[in-house]
């Protein structure tokens, strides 16, 4: 399959002046220093969101899925990868068609899967891998890749109230920290913050696990320098005859 990507830049600039003042028969000189910032992200032309946003859902939870393009959804369809179907069409046995979404209003373990839009000339857009557990703890996290430098919010959560209970959340297996209320908030994320999460809550379970993606930027930093030179003239205007 071809992946549509495009490019996507924003620009920001800071202005920096310089004046200096030569002699009177010196020009007057006036620098103007522009730092132009770059930021250069590629993202697929189309997007899958998911909501609500999360990777992960409790059996029988409502999930509602978009194909978007410029806020558009012309052109675009939805399939998915699951252990039981591949390239499954939505409609054809799961979700159900409202307007420019595929709702599925009674998920199910085998609803796990991989989720994408496809168009008719093969392009897809991102993928999303949801999972639906029939147990009693999920961890709400990105379902989309996260920008580096954002802060990540992950919620531990039981079926059952309170929801808010403490957790322990994990990445790669390892124990990362204890949060006594069930969120913790990972700020200013980088790459090394990429890989697998999970949670536990104890008395409740745990969590499945999730991957979360963090997408990095190039910013390119362009410096330019401008000269601006006014003449400093002094006495009569050129051409005026001096008479003596």
């Amino acid at each position: 399959m071809m992946h549509a990507s495009s490019q996507r830049v924003y620009l920001s600039a800071v202005c920096v002046e310089l004046f200096f003042m030569f002699t009177s028969n010196q020009p007057e000189c006036h620098f103007s220093l522009v730092l132009i910032s770059l930021l250069s992200c590629t993202t697929n032309q189309a997007r899958l969101t998911v909501s609500p946003s999360s990777s992960q859902f409790f059996e029988r939870d409502f999930v509602s899925l978009s194909c978007e393009e410029d806020d558009s959804s012309a052109g675009w369809t939805l399939r998915r990868n699951t252990s039981k179907q591949q390239r499954t069409l939505h409609g054809d046995g799961w979700g159900r068609i409202a307007g420019s979404y595929c709702k599925i209003s009674y998920t199910y373990p085998l609803d796990s899967g991989v989720y994408w839009c496809e168009s008719r000339e093969g392009p897809i857009s991102n993928m999303v891998n949801l999972t639906v557990t029939g147990g009693s703890v999920i961890l709400q996290s990105p379902v989309l890749p996260v920008m580096e430098g954002d802060d990540v919010t992950l919620l531990c959560k039981t079926k059952t109230t309170p929801s808010n209970l403490p957790a322990a959340f994990y990445k790669d297996g390892s124990l990362i920290r204890k949060q006594p209320t069930g969120h913790m908030t990972i700020q200013h994320v980088s790459r090394s913050d990429e890989g697998l999460y999970k949670c536990d809550i104890s008395g409740h379970g745990e969590s499945p696990s999730s991957w979360i993606t963090v997408t990095v930027c190039v910013v390119v930093l362009l410096v330019l320098l401008v000269l601006l030179v006014k003449k400093d003239v002094h006495g009569k205007s050129e051409g005026e005859t001096q008479t003596f």
